[in-house]
């Protein structure tokens, strides 16, 4: 009977820690899956993926789809940026056809938010920060004026739009990107920001949607 009762408890227990290996084998096979099937998604033969820190990013990010540009613009002409505002994804396509893809940071709410149609304008290689008249009014903490370097909000590069107030720029923050975080810019990383920076020619064609 002990010995019944001694043989139970073993093989109740040797269940349970093979439970726990199932579980813990089911999350490693799961998480391989994810890792799979993203590098999947972004791995098109006419696609170059930016490298960036995807662990941090897949847990904002809400999901993920592509857009060819042939379905909102005529020509390439000298580029085309398309930011995705629910899937927090810009696709950028230089002159030459090439498409590369960078998870952002998207504006905090609808309100703030501006979809259409826009051009690069200016390039500005080292952007200081005005706070616009409307953010100083929701936070009135926030400095009249930041000079360009590491803690600006802007980061280390910044695409003006044709709207006023819009900007494609880096950020000091990299909790923002994959998030609705911004007064209304598109963030990137800075480091991906300098690459885009190199890619964009003042006159490139921008689609927020």
């Amino acid at each position: 009977m002990k010995c019944d009762q001694a043989g139970s408890l073993v093989d109740r227990q040797t269940t349970t820690c093979g439970h726990m290996m199932t579980r813990k084998q089911t999350r490693v096979t799961r998480r391989a899956f994810t890792a799979g099937a993203a590098s999947a998604a972004f791995a098109a033969p006419s696609i170059l993926r930016a490298q960036v820190d995807q662990t941090s990013v897949r847990r904002n990010i809400s999901s993920f789809r592509t857009h060819a540009w042939q379905d909102n613009f005529d020509a390439l002409d000298k580029g085309i940026i398309i930011a995705d505002t629910v899937t927090r994804v810009m696709q950028h396509w230089t002159a030459d056809g090439e498409m590369r893809i960078y998870p952002t940071s998207v504006p905090l709410s609808d309100e703030l938010t501006k979809r259409g149609y826009t051009t690069v304008t200016f390039k500005d290689p080292e952007p200081d920060w005005t706070p616009t008249p409307s953010m100083r009014e929701r936070d009135p903490s926030l400095p009249a004026y930041m000079p360009p370097g590491p803690d600006n909000p802007l980061g280390v590069r910044a695409l003006h739009l044709s709207w006023t107030y819009y900007r494609i720029h880096g950020t000091h923050d990299t909790r923002k990107i994959g998030r609705r975080s911004s007064s209304g810019c598109i963030g990137l990383y800075n480091e991906q920001i300098i690459e885009v920076f190199e890619r964009t020619p003042v006159g490139t064609q921008v689609r927020l949607i």
